[in-house]
């Protein structure tokens, strides 16, 4: 596949693991700064429409129009519906960094 490595991404365990040895934590601490991170960027997608995670990118809610589908199986046409979503749009820096430039 383009684009794709054999290297394995990164787990959750690994990740906590690795922060936890170059910020000489415990991993528990680790995995408790995540966890509200994640709280807290739930509660502010919920409200303001937004997260930004400096260095990375933005949170955003997002709503979808219903639109017309196929079933893959049936071939017959099915309505999708209207729904909120949360999309990742990647920062600048970020982008830029991985680009290359």
């Amino acid at each position: 596949m383009a684009g794709k490595s054999s290297k394995k991404a990164m787990t959750q365990t690994e990740l906590v693991s690795e922060l936890a040895k170059k910020c000489g934590l415990k991993k528990a601490d680790v995995k408790s700064v995540f966890n509200a991170l994640a709280e807290i960027a739930l509660n502010e997608v919920k409200k303001a429409g937004e997260f930004t995670l400096p260095g990375f990118g933005k949170f955003v809610k997002a709503t979808r129009k219903a639109r017309e589908g196929r079933n893959p199986s049936t071939g017959a046409v099915i309505k999708i519906p209207a729904k909120t979503v949360v999309k990742f749009r990647v920062g600048k820096a970020m982008r830029e960094a991985v680009a290359g430039k």
